[in-house]
């Protein structure tokens, strides 16, 4: 089962995120998109939105700090183990929390707003419990373990740059070690796999958002609007906005 959930998983759900991106991209573009409600509902959305995405953010670069560089290079300029430890236990709590907050904000938005749920679809219910899931291992994994010790860890918590960081890099050079994880607390082996299976539905989703930016905006032309019949104007339009004909 370890080595099941370890090393042929995460590439199960990577191939699905790849290839899923693709088909969605391909078959269903206008479908490419956030489903946004906003018309339907802002109040809340105005604070649930701005906490989710940049608790959110603040969690990946997290991820990207602990799992992508390698524990020696922060060594190499100069940065101790315990000094790393905290800064990611500090910054890593307060992004978390955000995270949450905005999460319970924006689902119990979209189930107390009767026209938000109305068009709320069944992927949409899985995105939302299997992301709570992932985030609330997360939050398990940095205050429970890290800043708590739960797990009998104590006040230094779980050095995972010396086993879930190595086996998550080793994944993409092909050569993951699926024991590295069986040393891991159940709470990140858990994590992990609830992260991957995420991924591997990712493409079905609203979240195809998060790969779309409108770069086309930047340079594309004015949209002229007409209307059927002349209608005046409060005011004499400025120069270059003339309608068609004056």
């Amino acid at each position: 089962m370890n080595d099941f959930l370890f090393l042929v998983l995460p590439y199960v759900c990577l191939t699905s995120f790849v290839i899923g991106h693709v088909w969605r991209y391909r078959y269903d573009k206008f479908g490419w998109t956030t489903r946004s409600s906003q018309i339907y509902e802002n109040r809340l959305l105005t604070w649930a939105g701005p906490l989710f995405h940049f608790g959110i953010l603040g969690v990946l670069a997290g991820h990207v700090m602990g799992l992508v560089l390698p524990q020696s290079w922060t060594h190499a300029v100069g940065i101790s183990e315990g000094a790393y430890h905290a800064v990611a236990v500090v910054l890593g709590t307060l992004a978390g929390i955000a995270t949450v907050v905005g999460l319970v904000l924006l689902v119990y938005r979209r189930r107390t707003t009767p026209s938000v749920f109305r068009a709320t679809t069944p992927t949409d219910k899985a995105m939302y419990l299997l992301l709570g899931l992932v985030v609330a291992l997360g939050i398990v994994n940095t205050i429970g373990v890290q800043l708590f010790g739960l797990g009998g860890y104590g006040s230094s918590g779980y050095n995972y740059r010396e086993t879930v960081a190595v086996w998550f890099r080793g994944i993409f050079w092909f050569q993951p070690d699926p024991e590295l994880m069986a040393e891991a607390p159940w709470s990140f082996r858990l994590h992990a796999v609830a992260a991957f299976a995420l991924l591997a539905v990712w493409p079905f989703t609203r979240l195809v958002h998060v790969l779309s930016a409108p770069i086309g905006y930047l340079w594309r032309p004015y949209v002229v609007y007409r209307t059927r019949e002349p209608v005046g104007a409060a005011r004499p339009a400025r120069r270059g906005w003339e309608g068609v004909g004056d």
